[in-house]
């Protein structure tokens, strides 16, 4: 073997190690989260219970998102949380979820698909890229790594005695005092929507600890 392509196969050899731990990062974790009752802030409406969290730490975040704290690019995730105990299902695809604060906040939130738009390519001033002799694996966008999507809020219908859960996206840093404000649930027999819920994020002095997963 010829030293040119003894060169050619360890360049392309460190290549295929470096893109296999790129893709090895994303693989998601099962994530378990206690029951929406089990929050200190949650509220019951009839006998459906809401819970909605916050995740803002690292410790939070990059366990869920690939190592990724979307709080430093601009983005709250916030867990919804729906425990529905009555003896019917409840329609949930025309459900509407808003993040509202004081001061006239009022936010729709972000399709984890789009999220990924919300960064550009960043480059420094001034500095020109030269090209690679060979082609490298290009670094991922932090806010497109699939847990975003998987994890995301998916459910369209809720069966009786059972729960759903998943993360919304909302452009904002956290605000004290702030909610979710629900819209859209309906019946499953008749369609009629039954309520709208306005859920808390703050915890009791804020400090609450967040309860065991299961």
């Amino acid at each position: 073997m010829s030293t040119r392509t003894s060169i050619t196969l360890n360049a392309l050899f460190l290549c295929f190690c470096a893109a296999a731990l790129c893709l090895g990062g994303d693989e998601a974790a099962p994530f378990r989260p206690a029951p929406a009752p089990a929050w200190p802030s949650h509220m019951t409406i009839g006998k459906i219970t809401f819970a909605a969290v916050r995740y803002e730490s690292d410790a939070d975040t990059r366990p869920l998102f690939a190592k990724v704290n979307p709080n430093e690019r601009g983005v709250l995730p916030v867990l919804l949380l729906i425990e529905n105990k009555e003896d019917q299902n409840l329609a949930l695809d025309h459900m509407q979820v808003h993040f509202m604060a004081p001061g006239g906040v009022d936010l729709d939130p972000t399709r984890a698909a789009d999220l990924p738009y919300l960064l550009g390519p960043k480059r420094p001033a001034g500095v020109e890229r030269l090209p690679m002799p060979i082609p490298l694996p290009k670094k991922k966008n932090p806010l497109g790594h699939v847990e975003f999507e998987t994890r995301g809020w998916g459910a369209r219908t809720l069966l009786a005695g059972e729960s759903a859960q998943g993360f919304f996206y909302f452009q904002t840093t956290w605000r004290r005092n702030a909610y979710l404000y629900i819209t859209g649930i309906r019946e499953g027999r008749t369609g009629k929507e039954v309520f709208y819920a306005e859920v808390p994020m703050d915890v009791p002095s804020d400090t609450a600890p967040a309860p065991a997963v299961r």
